[in-house]
């Protein structure tokens, strides 16, 4: 009976999209039946159940991803970031900051996780104007699914506290015990809630990342903008200097770091600035090394504008685009290092919950076909995933393509 519905559901699907002349539907669920056929004769059943589940999740995924860019396009043809452009911006997030403090003291609520949330709110918002909704019409429904999972990792990591059903270090039961009402995931070798410190692993690993990229890409974009604009011999040897570093392999630069000052957050922060920084730097080099030749620049230099009036009003203005990709990319690169480095050991100590060393506790488990060791590893994979998605639309955007 589920072979007979699963493919009469493919066929009736493929047979409606060619009727109405929809094509890409029409080849993607031809597609499928043809694959389910061969692998009905080769795997049987359970073959089709998981291409099932497989096509059920990519269609959920669909389905959630066309939702939230229908909500992101329909605040922005409200021009919901209008109130951050006024000249009451700042009594209005005084405002809300104070009710928001109030309240915490009254309901016990974080104070961090308030003023993190409402510059998460802030950065979510002030994008948002007619302008914006013209562009996310265009954007694929794989830049949709990526700025959901951002933004639901954002959440996680943002109010993990009150998400999480207990503590990122509480012991609750014993070693290893199955997922049940209570463990969503189970326990890991100590007996703490794994859907916990996935949770809590959200705020941690994201953070960290989150906080080094941005010390690398400050560093880098600074010093590229700088050379960019001086030349000279400032350009030349800041140019040398990042070829050295870049010649480094960053894994053993930042093990070498790491082994000698000891695995702490600030050494961890300062290894991967050093690293990634000249990454940055090459890129904004190039990229302001072609907006310094225009002649608004030139007419500016003849006004007697100063260097950092160049960077700020000239410059920057108009090498955003790209630096703002870079910075998906970059970070995706940060966060496969920081949690390389805590699967080796060196990166988050325990007890402090962190998707790369929660790999390594729990890898035991694959011998016996657990696969909890795997949850945070895709937790891993699937930003990674989503941020690239992003990253690839913004690039397509600042490229000047269009699509036809």
């Amino acid at each position: 009976m589920f072979v007979i519905v699963y493919f009469a559901a493919l066929l009736v699907g493929s047979s409606v999209a060619a009727y109405f002349n929809q094509r890409t539907p029409f080849l993607l669920l031809f597609t499928l039946t043809l694959v389910s056929m061969v692998l009905g004769i080769v795997g049987g059943r359970g073959a089709l159940e998981m291409v099932a589940i497989g096509a059920g999740v990519l269609a959920a995924a669909a389905m959630v991803s066309y939702g939230f860019k229908e909500f992101l396009i329909q605040m922005a043809e409200g021009d919901a970031g209008a109130f951050l452009k006024g000249g009451s911006t700042l009594l209005t997030a005084l405002a809300v900051f104070t009710a928001l403090t109030l309240m915490s003291f009254w309901f016990g609520w974080g104070i961090t996780e308030i003023f993190v949330g409402l510059i998460m709110l802030t950065l979510i918002l002030a994008p948002l104007s007619p302008e914006t909704a013209k562009e996310l019409r265009t954007a694929p429904l794989t830049a949709a699914f990526g700025m959901f999972v951002i933004f639901i990792y954002a959440v996680l990591g943002i109010f993990a506290p009150w998400i999480a059903p207990s503590g990122e270090a509480e012991v609750i039961t014993q070693a290893f015990a199955p997922a049940d009402e209570n463990l969503l995931l189970g326990a890991d070798q100590l007996g703490r809630d794994m859907f916990s410190r996935i949770v809590y692993g959200a705020r941690n690993s994201v953070g960290l990342a989150i906080v080094a990229t941005l010390s690398a890409f400050i560093l880098g974009a600074l010093a590229g903008l700088l050379a960019a604009t001086k030349g000279g011999w400032f350009d030349q040897f800041m140019g040398r200097f990042a070829d050295v570093i870049m010649s480094i392999p960053s894994l053993i630069f930042s093990l070498l770091m790491l082994s000698i000052f000891g695995p702490e957050i600030h050494v961890i922060i300062i290894a991967v600035a050093i690293i990634y920084a000249p990454r940055v730097f090459r890129l904004t080099r190039a990229v302001a090394g072609n907006v310094v030749v225009m002649d608004y620049i030139e007419a500016a230099k003849l006004r007697g504008e100063g260097t950092w009036y160049l960077i700020r009003k000239e410059i920057l203005p108009n090498s955003t685009a790209p630096l703002v990709a870079e910075f998906g990319l970059e970070f995706c690169f940060v966060f496969l290092l920081v949690a390389g480095l805590s699967f080796l050991g060196l990166g988050i100590q325990p007890p402090t919950a962190d998707w790369g060393s929660m790999v390594r506790d729990n890898a035991t488990l694959i011998s016996f076909g657990d696969i909890t060791p795997l949850i945070p590893a895709a937790a891993i994979a699937l930003l990674t995933i989503a941020v690239n998605f992003v990253v690839d639309w913004m690039l397509f955007r600042s490229s000047g393509l269009k699509e036809n």
